[in-house]
């Protein structure tokens, strides 16, 4: 599982970054995966406002981190807290840039009618603070937090914000600040820790082991925590597959082939499920082993792809319904 932190104020070492940092210490004991990402430092370009993602379902700025990398995080990760100060009652222009190229997102749920398959669990979080007592302060932040969160297939779940906050040492006037935060990381990752974790494993991780993932996440993803890899990881994923998916309303867009090792480098899985081609898997002490005799359908048609694609969708379901928790 993925925590992945938004830090948009561009002072480094600031207020934001003093919050976004004790929350995150707070996740780093459940033994999870987490990732906190500053906007600031990484090149991403405003939003065009020109509608080809509306009709293409894919940004037309195709060479900024946000094509390059920010997508695919988000995608990936399964909780995001986004964190800024408050600027003129409302975001820092950092997170407003990337809020507003989430129109992509947006446009894949509700111009495509596609389903992000990690949709069921995915949560949303906002830490914000400002140097003013404002009564209306976070008003509009919230609302927009609500249907950024929308737009990238997470339930919003509330946030912690604070007034009179101009430096880090103004914390210390928060008596509850730790108790804050220990509540809301606990109700945040408390309904995921758990689950079964099951590894789907193929060579090159770019076909069969993300069909079956992503079957995982949307049919189980409140039940089992679903990992894919490869053994030897292709560049992309392939273009019949994500096709293939489409026609059952998942959208597989953004989603990287990674090795088998990446895939389990932070969470031990409980179940390892081979697709059927002698993958080379790392020996996982106690993980039931399952294997699938699936042929390869890279190089063959779409037709193929869709005969591979519901054996898939019937095992995983079969395999779900296995699972005890």
């Amino acid at each position: 599982m993925l925590v992945l932190g938004l830090q948009s104020s561009p002072r480094k070492n600031g207020s934001t970054d003093y919050l976004l940092t004790a929350f995150f210490k707070e996740i780093e004991k459940y033994g999870v995966e987490s990732r906190i990402v500053e906007l600031c430092r990484k090149d991403i370009r405003f939003c065009k406002g020109c509608g080809y993602c509306e009709t293409h379902g894919v940004c037309i700025t195709k060479d900024d981190d946000m094509s390059l990398e920010m997508y695919s995080l988000v995608r990936d990760a399964e909780i995001v807290v986004a964190a800024t100060p408050i600027y003129f009652y409302h975001a820092s222009a950092q997170m407003k840039a990337f809020i507003d190229r989430c129109q992509t997102l947006w446009s894949r749920k509700y111009r495509f009618r596609l389903s992000d398959p990690g949709y069921a669990v995915r949560k949303g979080f906002l830490l914000s603070q400002a140097a003013t007592k404002g009564t209306n302060l976070f008003e509009g932040l919230e609302v927009t937090m609500k249907y950024f969160f929308d737009a990238m297939n997470a339930k919003y779940c509330g946030g912690l914000t604070y007034r009179s906050i101009e430096k880090p040492e103004d914390y210390r006037k928060v008596s509850s600040l730790p108790d804050d935060i220990a509540d809301q990381v606990k109700k945040l990752l408390s309904p995921l820790i758990d689950r079964k974790k099951i590894l789907f494993a193929c060579r090159e991780n770019a076909c069969r082991s993300q069909m079956a993932s992503a079957f995982a996440q949307y049919y189980g993803g409140e039940k089992v925590e679903a990992l894919r890899g490869g053994s030897a990881p292709a560049a992309k994923i392939n273009s019949l597959m994500e096709e293939a998916m489409a026609e059952k309303g998942l959208d597989m867009a953004f989603r990287i082939p990674q090795s088998m090792e990446k895939a389990i480098a932070g969470a031990k899985p409980d179940i390892i499920v081979t697709m059927g081609c002698g993958e080379a898997c790392p020996f996982v002490p106690g993980a039931q082993r399952v294997e699938w005799d699936l042929p390869d359908p890279a190089g063959r048609d779409l037709n193929f792809m869709r005969e591979i694609r519901d054996r898939i969708e019937d095992k995983v379901l079969a395999l779900l319904g296995t699972v005890q928790t």
